[in-house]
């Protein structure tokens, strides 16, 4: 029956089911090759019943970011707001839990998909950009002026200094969907992230300054 508890419990978990298969088949396969059909069926759903959920395929990537990666910046962002520890402290473990993310293979499909096809969606690019970048971008200038506020890095230009804390994640990200497939050595997720939080650190402390 439509309303027994079985049928309940079915329909409340639908958009979570929805926005796995949706994952799985946009980190496969990109944005624009993607079909709702094929999440549908994933999800053991029509893809009418799909629409009812989501009306576009925009809108379901969407909720796949705000499902996926959105939580995980929250997480982030209240650790950092939370804690007391110093932060060069904070900025070395936040990297290495970013390069620990990036290691999951659809988490990190999401930005690599926006970054090769927003020339042809120009309007997923913007949404990434505001709803995702600009809150990493956030997190780290915020801890980077905590840092210089507090005597541990030397006065710096934080705005762009975040861009130089990001970069190599993003390489990480680019080296493993883009170059690992087509023949380039592996590489060591953890272990860049460890030089860079070395490197960085060193560059930032009070020490380094000219």
């Amino acid at each position: 029956m439509a309303d027994s508890p079985r049928w309940r419990r079915r329909k409340e978990a639908r958009p979570d089911e929805i926005l796995e298969a949706a994952l799985a088949e946009f980190a496969a396969r990109g944005f624009a090759a993607a079909r709702l059909h094929d999440i549908a069926a994933a999800a053991g759903i029509t893809k009418g019943t799909l629409y009812l959920y989501f009306p576009s395929k925009e809108e379901l990537f969407k909720a796949v970011v705000r499902g996926t990666i959105l939580p995980r910046v929250a997480a982030l962002e209240a650790v950092v707001e939370a804690a007391e520890a110093p932060a060069a402290v904070l900025l070395a473990s936040l990297i290495q839990r970013w390069s620990e993310l990036l290691q999951i293979p659809q988490i990190c499909a999401i930005p690599k998909l926006v970054l090769s096809e927003s020339g042809n969606f120009p309007d997923l690019a913007r949404f990434y950009y505001d709803e995702v970048i600009t809150r990493g971008l956030g997190l780290v200038r915020g801890l980077l002026r905590r840092g210089v506020a507090a005597g541990e890095f030397r006065p710096i230009d934080v705005d762009y200094a975040a861009f130089s804390v990001i970069g190599p994640l993003l390489l990480s990200m680019l080296w493993r969907h883009s170059l690992e497939p087509n023949g380039a050595a592996p590489l060591d997720g953890a272990a860049l992230a460890r030089s860079h939080a070395d490197l960085l650190l060193r560059a930032l402390s009070m020490e380094g300054r000219p």
